[in-house]
């Protein structure tokens, strides 16, 4: 299983972890984070917190960072590129 590339950016990462590996169809931030939460329509924070547990209420949403981190099963102190570069699909 692949993780990303060390130095790669948070949106190269979101299009991995969406499956999506061809540059030419790179998508944004948000649609990114949406095809990879399996969700359509949400901002990149609630997606990302809708994949990490759907059943997580808006006002419990955690921030970008922190969502990444428990996304990647890390203890919290990554960033949120390094922590979803540690993802392996």
């Amino acid at each position: 299983m692949a993780t990303g590339i060390a130095g790669s950016s948070l949106i190269t990462e979101l299009n991995r972890l969406a499956g999506i590996t061809n540059l030419t169809s790179y998508q944004g931030f948000q649609k990114a984070a949406n095809t990879y939460a399996g969700t359509t329509g949400l901002g990149i924070i609630a997606a990302l917190n809708y994949k990490a547990s759907p059943s997580r209420t808006v006002n419990n949403f955690k921030d970008l960072n922190a969502v990444c981190n428990e996304l990647a099963g890390a203890d919290g102190t990554k960033s949120a590129t390094d922590a979803l570069r540690s993802i392996s699909v």
